[in-house]
């Protein structure tokens, strides 16, 4: 255990006031459907499946492409290993979609609020012979806990611009506090590795994305076959995971030109409703799937949970969200592992060295928002399959990882 600096220290006094409006704010959010009714109590340290017995290894994440791109890394330990593996995450959406495409041997929880007496409670339950942090989300109370229970702490896939950076280095004692940590920390680029030495990490090894490897996601058998019949003789394109600025950019550039069947999988499906009337202002025909409603117009609203695979299996080309505003891109290895071609917009920052792989195998395409009209009627199926080698690829490369981290959970 390293003993809590200043920084760390003043944290975790403060987090002992959490449970004073924990229970009423996430009532607030439970009535807002941001909480699932039978499950919200696990953020307040309340299990609620049961621990399986032997060892058991902790995976946290935050939202939903974290916690998808980890079914690669479990599937790497899972080969090596007896072990059960608990998932956490902090978001309703990866809770949903993570449920069908649950790897083996793994459970899915909440984790709990940062406040010492919920995070013990958690560690008291599940006892963990190793916990992996993924990507850049740190929660000072739960990694200080875990580390002073003598628990093993890594930080794999680790992502962090010059912007995340800036955010975290007006905080450098505590995070060079909670770094120390870590026994075992690996970053996605070069860039990452970099912030993370300057934030005090003592050493971290640069191993790529684990989003590439992540399996295929998953499809609901029936769901498949009917959309596959509703869509026979077509060629959809796919928005996936749009914002507005995406789908401002797409109705923009449609009017008045021909256009394939766009299908749009907004990133979050409750804002359909403000989707359709944008894109009827800009004179298209619009359809949702949530409404019962098919592909009977210029675009279907795919505003439906746990879909996506269907919809990478069924779309020849997919065009990702965030792309064309601040968000900055989404996971393009999703489309990429089906078979998808992937079109993106101009602005990548959040997966940059994702991108840059893609397009140096010839992977994928960049379009600017006038261009849009011409680049979805092409046909890149030669694309498609340069992304999809490449995530094959990609997926058995984690051996060394899983090696390791089995080497300090004491499993190997």
């Amino acid at each position: 255990m390293t003993r809590p600096g200043l920084a760390l220290a003043v944290y975790l006094a403060a987090s002992r006031a959490i449970p004073l409006v924990a229970p009423t704010l996430l009532k607030r959010r439970l009535a807002r459907g941001k909480e699932l009714p039978d499950r919200w109590r696990e953020k307040l340290g309340q299990p609620t499946q049961f621990r399986p017995a032997g060892p058991l290894i902790w995976l946290h994440a935050v939202g939903l492409g974290e916690t998808l791109a980890l079914r690669g890394l479990i599937a790497a330990l899972a080969a090596r290993t007896e072990a059960h593996f608990l998932i956490t995450s902090t978001t309703r959406t990866s809770a949903e979609v993570l449920a069908q495409n649950v790897p083996p041997r793994t459970i899915h929880q909440f984790l709990p609020l940062d406040a010492p007496g919920y995070v013990a409670k958690f560690l008291d339950y599940w006892r963990p012979a190793l916990s992996i942090w993924a990507e850049q989300d740190l929660w000072p109370g739960a990694v200080a806990a875990t580390d002073a229970r003598g628990i093993p702490l890594a930080l794999v896939n680790a992502r962090m611009n010059s912007a995340a950076y800036a955010r975290r280095a007006r905080f450098h004692g505590l995070f060079a506090d909670l770094l120390a940590r870590f026994r075992l920390l690996t970053a996605q680029d070069d860039t990452t590795a970099r912030h993370l030495h300057a934030l005090g990490a003592p050493k971290v090894s640069v191993t790529g994305s684990l989003k590439a490897a992540a399996p295929p996601l998953s499809a609901n058998p029936t769901s498949l076959a009917e959309a596959r019949a509703v869509l026979a003789g077509r060629r959809p394109v796919l928005l996936a995971s749009s914002h507005a600025e995406d789908e401002f950019a797409l109705f923009a550039a449609l009017r008045d030109h021909p256009c394939p069947l766009i299908l749009i999988a907004p990133r979050d499906p409750a804002r359909a409703t403000e989707i359709a009337a944008r894109a009827t202002g800009h004179g298209l025909t619009v359809t949702r799937r949530s409404l019962g409603q098919g592909p009977e117009a210029d675009v279907w609203i795919v505003d439906t949970f746990g879909e996506m695979g269907v919809w990478y299996r069924l779309c020849p080309t997919t065009l990702i969200g965030g792309t064309f505003g601040p968000t900055e891109g989404h996971n393009p290895w999703e489309p990429a592992a089906l078979g998808s071609a992937i079109l993106h917009g101009p602005r990548t920052a959040n997966f940059a060295a994702d991108f840059a792989a893609l397009h140096l195998a010839g992977a994928a395409k960049a379009v600017q928002a006038e261009d849009l009209p011409a680049a979805l009627l092409a046909d890149y199926s030669v694309m498609a399959a340069r992304a999809k080698a490449l995530s094959d690829a990609a997926q058995g490369a984690l051996d060394p990882l899983a090696q390791d981290l089995l080497i300090l959970a004491g499993l190997a």
